[in-house]
């Protein structure tokens, strides 16, 4: 049934989209407006930030067989921490102060933001959540077509990753975006002995930092030029440590991120300006895993690359993007998973003991997985918006037994309090699968028990 509810949907919402994008694009740039001021007239220092309270439930499903039977199901609890199945919390609040060196120099800018919200960047592995800092970059623009932007900063890369999380549609990240771009740092694969099951036992392989948050700390060149009839052509190049939020690099090795993009303008400015633009990335790295190497490697590949279209005017916004990935794969915690994936505590544990309450990753070193999603928008009026989303993610393509295929169905209205503040609400249809294994295979039987996701957040910028 859900199946075909999902099918149903995805029909209708792709005929809507054909239909808005023959009429006549949410399209900004964001090299330019994260970190960028324009020359002797921005001010020495301008604070600003936002704060974004949120409420998601979903079924606490159980796993129903195979090595885990009888833990909680993990797509089914809440991140970070992954002990319960519904709550509220301050997602992100986050603060920070921007500006130039003025009257010193106008052209050197500066970007400084603070998280101090309930989420992967201040909590790390069970532990209480901490402010962190997410940027502090210095941009140069003192040479025609080459600024030069330092320090830490979110990477060229996928539009649903380099875009201000405060304009933002919805309330989650696509499962491709989530997956491949979301990294997470750990020290092996995954493939070493669980704990005990003890009350306070620890585990193989948690997280060794916060999460990337789409950022590094490196150098980047990068600009925009205008072109011919209203089109807009940006570049970036970037060098950059390979290990997230203010962290120092990976073992001597760097990432490599390239990007370029082309917008046809059609009016307005900042985040929500009318445009068309077509865009294209690539990154390459490497990362050291230096226990529980299963496959008797220390050093992996992590590639990753996209192309996208963005489209918004008047009334409709849509996109479309693509992600390819080879290497360092977050793998899943299904009928084919490694042991390193069972959780501090066993099935049958005693209290305080909590089942699920904390659990090792997996990594696919040299897995391969792609992903897509599609996204319309129409303003009704200019206080509601209604959303319609489609993504799709083919994780470990690389052998047929391990792969997964995750797709979710979202469903969204927005409510415009003011030009700052919004109400956002989405219902997820979510569904996971293992393609080439039979219905009744155990991959197949804990995929459908996978459960729809309600969200509901408010938002405010300040």
């Amino acid at each position: 049934m859900k199946s075909m509810f999902k099918k149903t949907m995805l029909a209708a919402s792709c005929v809507t989209a054909l239909g808005g994008i023959s009429m006549t694009a949410e399209a900004a740039n964001w090299l330019m407006l994260q970190g960028t001021e324009p020359a002797g007239a921005a001010a020495r220092a301008r604070v600003w930030g936002f704060v974004q309270a949120e409420y998601q439930y979903m079924d606490q499903t159980a796993v129903p067989r195979g090595p885990f039977g009888g833990q909680p199901m993990q797509p089914n609890l809440l991140g970070p921490e992954r002990r319960t199945n519904e709550g509220a919390s301050i997602r992100r609040a986050r603060i920070g102060v921007r500006g130039t060196g003025m009257p010193l120099d106008s052209k050197v800018n500066y970007f400084f933001l603070a998280e101090f919200g309930h989420n992967g960047i201040t909590v790390l592995n069970q532990s209480k959540g901490s402010a962190r800092l997410s940027d502090a970059s210095v941009t140069l623009n003192h040479i025609k077509g080459a600024r030069i932007r330092l320090g830490l900063f979110k990477t060229p890369g996928a539009e649903e990753g380099l875009a201000a999380i405060h304009i933002f549609d919805y309330n989650n990240f696509t499962n491709a975006t989530d997956n491949l771009l979301l990294e997470r740092f750990v020290s092996g694969d995954g493939s070493g002995t669980p704990g005990s099951g003890a009350a306070g036992s620890t585990v193989t392989n948690t997280p060794r930092g916060p999460i990337g948050a789409f950022r590094d700390v490196g150098a980047q060149v990068f600009d925009t030029f205008k072109g011919t009839n209203g089109w807009e052509h940006s570049y970036a190049v970037m060098i950059g440590n390979g290990n997230g939020l203010n962290r120092t690099g990976n073992s001597g090795n760097k990432d490599a991120y390239i990007y370029w993009a082309s917008e046809k303008v059609f009016g307005g400015k900042g985040g929500r300006r009318d445009g068309l633009k077509l865009l294209a990335w690539h990154q390459n790295g490497k990362r050291t895993l230096t226990t529980e190497d299963a496959l008797g490697e220390g050093e992996y590949d992590r590639k990753r690359s996209g192309l996208g279209v963005i489209y918004r005017q008047g009334k409709y916004r849509a996109a479309f993007e693509y992600i390819k990935a080879d290497g360092m794969i977050i793998d899943g915690t299904d009928g084919g998973a490694r042991p390193g994936s069972i959780s501090t505590c066993q099935a049958g544990s005693p209290p305080p003991c909590v089942v699920g309450s904390t659990a090792s990753l997996n990594v696919n070193p040299k897995g391969e997985a792609d992903g897509w999603y599609a996204h319309f928008g129409y303003a009704v009026t200019p206080k509601w918006e209604l959303d319609i989303r489609y993504d799709v993610l083919n994780r470990s393509t690389e052998t047929a037994s391990r792969e997964r295929k995750f797709d979710t169905l979202t469903l969204g209205a927005q409510y415009f309090l003011n030009k700052k503040s919004r109400v956002t609400f989405n219902y997820e249809v979510r569904n996971l699968e293992a393609p080439n294994a039979p219905g009744g295979a155990t991959p197949n039987v804990i995929g459908d028990a996978i459960e729809d996701r309600i969200s509901l957040s408010v938002l405010a910028i300040f």
